[in-house]
């Protein structure tokens, strides 16, 4: 056994541990303990515990009792293992991340209610909120040792130190990931060695500096017309909207097949419809808002087909069209989700389907009448949809660092800056700015390397010095930057004739062939050991071989006739500008109209070919001071077939 357990070490000769753990993508896990020296037993930690989960329980009910998730809602159970004991939860947030930052939120607020409380919190990347503090993290504390050494305690962020005492020695210093039972001892017998740093705080919890104001912010209510059945299903049921809306965005030809069939005996059928405002949050609107590529159900067409002869007539009528649509993905998404056969064990869907049979039971002249539906909470509201529109002209110049500039007194936004009116909400606005601002500071840190933030001494191998001194010198010499070849290169890319610097040559750049034997002429005659028959014979050589690439067209690098004709009579007369090139001023203009004519060409195609992207047309129209309009006079109106 002991010869087994030998081949199962890890580097350094340590003890093979297992894999490691690894979470799902988009999932956000989160442990809190508490470390109190008074509980002397498990029954009192676990009523200790017992107490912290109710509360999170009665927070959760205060806080978010109109709020949508959307997968997974914010859960703590009791765990017991290894000799631990303590609350645990794992949150599946899918594509909204507003619901991580929301837990983050829950359990601050945890432990600003229950001071002996220790909560950490880790998501699919690690420890998230070093990352978001990455700018202000100190050298040593990199990805490497990361784990374990962030925690959540009375309001504050905490780190524990690279060098803690331990039982036998004053201080250990430690080069890689604390383990879980390690990081407890610190924390419970040497609270006071660990990190606060007011500016690590502060970016690791940037995002929630709106919250719980934020909470209310996230929702989102829209008008949609859906059938009577539908509306009753989500004024019971409003958080059902979430996976609702996710089967339609997740839709795959399995589950659209009962919608094609104009025989679909569906369960939520195209007739008694009504008009109601739902709650969305952002990102879920925005996930059927996206959705414009959608062949309506059969049996809807002939629904659509009638609003749509109305739609343009009149803005009211636009408007309903618009709300049928929406209403038509929302009913779609119920019906994919509800006769899934995967979704049978889904808790909503088992719920969704005793509501349905009860109705089945009773008869559906049970449905709300219009007068009990007019009475629902927020049935007629409508939000503004400004945050789902973005200016891209706003947007580069807040890229830019432009779009906050003080205007003249007397002009709205001259006491400081005036937010663009095209990057959405107030929130988007300074999301965006902060991710400006840490780029520039990355861009500015003279001590960041290409991958980053360098590391810490101690990561460092310093076994092979000697080599790495000589292979940078190395390197240094292969990524020289050449700027007459990035010229030449531009030229060609832009589609501009490269000039006679394309030439292999190392000369200076735009020196001919012609020009280049009467350098290296010139250079013979100089030198003094060199006599002049020798240069006489290497002339005489350099001229016949000028003469037969004259006769091919070898030095005639401009395509245009006109010029190529001018250009022969200057090398044949050996005088300087030909005077027929003089006389003729108006064809010389010419040719450089149609040489500018090609850049200009091949720059616009360039930029449309960005369709709206970043690209080369885009950078050097930028670099230029040229703000070209978006490309958007072809694009195919966005309307369900």
């Amino acid at each position: 056994m002991d010869g087994i357990k030998d081949e199962f070490k890890g580097f350094g000769d340590e003890p093979f541990e297992g894999f490691p753990k690894h979470l799902p993508d988009d999932c956000v896990e989160y442990s809190l303990f508490i470390i109190d020296a008074r509980l002397k037993s498990q029954k009192e930690m676990l009523s200790r515990l017992e107490g912290v989960r109710k509360e999170s329980l009665r927070l959760n009910g205060s806080l978010l009792k109109d709020y949508i998730w959307q997968r997974d809602g914010f859960s703590m159970e009791v765990k017991n293992e290894t000799g631990l004991m303590y609350l645990h939860g794992l949150t599946n947030y899918g594509d909204s991340v507003e619901d991580e930052w929301l837990i983050v939120y829950m359990l601050k607020e945890l432990s600003n209610i229950f001071p002996e409380a220790w909560i950490k919190v880790v998501d699919s990347d690690g420890e998230f909120l070093l990352i978001e503090a990455a700018n202000a993290l100190p050298r040593w504390l990199n990805p490497e040792i990361a784990d374990n050494r962030v925690w959540i305690h009375q309001n504050k962020l905490r780190i524990v130190p690279l060098l803690a005492p331990t039982p036998s020695t004053t201080t250990e210093p430690v080069s890689r990931s604390l383990a879980l039972d390690r990081a407890l001892q610190i924390i419970t017998r040497t609270p006071e060695v660990l990190i606060n740093s007011p500016l690590i705080e502060a970016e690791a919890f940037y995002r929630l500096r709106n919250y719980p104001a934020q909470i209310a912010a996230s929702m989102h209510h829209a008008p949609i017309i859906i059938p009577r059945k539908l509306a009753y299903i989500l004024h019971e049921r409003p958080a059902s909207i979430a996976p609702a809306a996710e089967a339609f965005y997740l839709r795959d030809p399995i589950a659209l097949r009962p919608l094609q069939s104009p025989s679909s005996d569906l369960v939520f059928a195209p007739k008694d419809l009504v008009t109601v405002s739902i709650r969305f949050t952002k990102v879920l609107y925005a996930q059927l808002k996206s959705q414009q590529q959608f062949r309506s159900p059969e049996i809807w067409k002939e629904v659509l087909a009638e609003a749509a002869k109305e739609a343009g007539s009149n803005e009211l009528a636009q408007k309903k069209y618009d709300q049928l649509e929406m209403g038509i993905k929302v009913t779609s998404g119920f019906e994919m989700m509800i006769t899934d056969p995967k979704n049978e064990a889904n808790r909503v869907v088992r719920e969704l389907k005793i509501l349905l049979e009860d109705l089945t039971a009773d008869g559906e002249d049970t449905l709300p009448t219009n007068q009990e539906i007019s009475q629902w909470k927020d049935v007629t509201r409508e939000d503004d949809e400004k945050w789902l529109d973005i200016n891209f002209e706003d947007f580069e110049k807040e890229l830019s660092g432009k779009g906050g500039e003080k205007k003249a007194p007397g002009i709205p936004g001259a006491f400081g800056p005036e937010p663009p009116s095209g990057l959405g909400d107030a929130k988007t606005q300074a999301d965006l700015k902060k991710m400006v601002e840490r780029f520039e500071a990355f861009l500015n840190d003279e001590d960041a390397g290409m991958d980053g933030a360098e590391m810490d001494e101690m990561d460092e191998d310093d076994d092979n010095d000697d080599d790495l001194e000589d292979d940078s010198e190395d390197e240094d010499k292969d990524v020289s930057f050449d700027e007459n070849e990035f010229a030449r290169m531009m030229r060609e890319m832009m589609g501009m004739p490269s000039g006679e610097s394309d030439l292999p040559t190392k000369e200076a750049p735009g020196t001919s062939k012609k020009q280049l034997g009467k350098n290296r002429i010139e250079e013979l005659e100089s030198d003094e050991e060199e006599g002049e028959d020798e240069a006489e014979e290497i002339r005489k050589v350099m001229q016949r071989i000028e003469a037969e690439l004259n006769e091919g067209g070898a030095l005639n690098l401009d395509p245009t006739p006109r010029k190529l004709a001018a250009v022969a009579e200057k090398d044949h007369s050996g005088k300087g500008k030909s005077s027929s090139v003089k006389d003729d001023s108006e064809e010389e203009s010419d040719e450089e109209v149609n040489v500018d004519f090609n850049l200009a060409k091949n720059l616009l195609e360039s930029f449309k070919s960005q369709a709206g992207m970043a690209g080369p047309g885009g950078n050097l129209l930028g670099m230029m001071g040229m703000q070209l309009p978006r490309d958007e006079g072809e694009a195919p109106a966005d309307k369900m077939s």
